[in-house]
């Protein structure tokens, strides 16, 4: 049963919009339990998938496969495996795809990734496998030769931070639509307006396949803000403003941050959105709320009704 749209009075309204939850996989035995918990709880979602990161230079790629194979045959929803191209070369990449294709798991998100940290925590510049392939589009083209998989990509409506400019980032996500990409995710923004922007020039270079926005529900700001640097997105004043003065009252600033990621995908749902990619750090709370917010009835909540 798929969750749905409830008016105010609890009345069945309209199909609710479609949802996938990215994760990321534990590293202790407590982390795996409270991972499970969450999973339970947003799986009564209904969400088209979840999806499973993948550490820079491939460091989680054994956690990423046993999370991913264990949610495809568990969960009861399609898992999703991130996989990369840094630090791995075609052989060893094509035998990960493999051993997915052969645990049921049919989706990819194909990433170039990013090299690992170095001794000040800041990762190196890029540079391929010699022996590996060499960007995203290229992991595209090889995963589509090896088996009929659906395959995700990212999408940077601010721009890749590496990229030489902002028609070069765009042209790049063609070409990995065109090698065989079935839908861009976008990396999280917060200004509604970059998102829209984005999509226009998208369909203008003639881009049609989904571009699913990609909603970060914030659960510590100074480190949501940290993050923001370091992929390029921007911080609006209002978003600002809302947290300012909250850095000790942790059950108010999920209030806040629950409501702003409701109000941002309700605005952007009247622009004809029907599809959202929640970053949910392994927590269900946030991303629960926030689904409530939007009308959101979850699966179980509407058979015991």
């Amino acid at each position: 049963m798929t969750a749905v749209l409830v008016s105010p009075n609890g009345a069945a309204d309209e199909p609710a919009p479609a949802f996938s939850f990215e994760l990321f996989p534990p590293k202790t035995e407590e982390m795996t339990a409270a991972l499970w918990v969450a999973i339970e709880r947003l799986a009564t979602l209904s969400p088209r998938f979840f999806s499973v990161t993948c550490g820079a230079g491939g460091s989680t790629r054994e956690g990423t496969h046993a999370t991913v194979t264990r949610i495809q045959s568990e969960a009861g929803v399609p898992a999703a495996a991130h996989l990369t191209c840094a630090g791995a070369s075609r052989a060893e990449i094509d035998a990960v795809a493999e051993s997915y294709w052969d645990a049921g798991v049919r989706h990819v998100v194909a990433l170039r990734g990013d090299m690992p940290a170095t001794a000040d925590r800041r990762g190196a510049p890029y540079r391929p496998d010699p022996a590996g392939y060499a960007y995203a589009v290229d992991l595209v083209a090889g995963l589509k030769r090896l088996a009929d998989f659906e395959i995700s990509v990212a999408a940077y409506p601010e721009t890749h931070p590496d990229a030489p400019s902002r028609r070069f980032d765009l042209d790049n996500l063609k070409r990995k639509i065109d090698a065989g990409a079935t839908r861009a995710i976008t990396q999280f923004f917060f200004d509604n307006d970059v998102y829209l922007r984005f999509v226009e020039r998208a369909r203008r270079a003639g881009i049609t396949a989904p571009i699913v926005p990609g909603i970060l529900p914030i659960t510590n700001y100074a480190r949501t803000v940290a993050f923001a640097r370091r992929c390029g997105a921007s911080i609006p004043r209002r978003l600002a403003a809302l947290f300012d003065g909250l850095d000790g009252e942790p059950e108010t600033r999920a209030l806040v941050a629950a409501s702003f990621a409701a109000e941002q995908c309700a605005a952007l749902r009247r622009h004809g959105v029907d599809e959202f990619h929640f970053y949910t750090l392994n927590r269900a709370e946030l991303v629960v709320a926030i689904c409530r917010l939007l009308g959101v009835r979850p699966a179980v909540a509407a058979t015991a009704a």
